[in-house]
């Protein structure tokens, strides 16, 4: 079941978001300061290319204040713009009862794009 809602996820919009995630990333890592990041963005457009079937913990090692201050870093270089995305793509997807699953989803990776420091993604 999960492989076909991944499906259905790449073709309404999963690859718009992924490829956002690709961009972002990119854009990241041309600066060395950046790398950590782009690094980060990276796993995130996997996440965003397949959703069901992933989950999201909290890492199990202590990441200390470095995880929030690089999460701060992060809102301010495009994590406030891509949970924006997702909160829309969440809010649509919502209107109907087919496109709840996905509006989940959307949901979760939107709280992944304002705290992507300190998580850990299971698949």
């Amino acid at each position: 079941m999960n492989i076909l809602l991944n499906i259905i996820w790449v073709v309404f919009g999963g690859l718009m978001i992924a490829i956002e995630y690709v961009t972002a990333s990119i854009a990241m890592m041309v600066t060395i300061v950046g790398i950590p990041f782009g690094l980060q963005t990276m796993k995130l457009a996997l996440v965003a290319l397949w959703p069901f079937g992933t989950s999201i913990e909290d890492n199990p090692w202590p990441s200390g204040c470095l995880a929030g201050i690089m999460n701060i870093v992060w809102w301010i270089l495009g994590g406030i713009v891509i949970a924006l995305t997702h909160l829309v793509w969440g809010l649509v997807f919502c209107i109907t009862i087919i496109g709840i699953p996905f509006g989940i989803q959307h949901f979760k990776l939107m709280r992944l794009a304002l705290f992507p420091f300190g998580k850990d993604v299971k698949y």
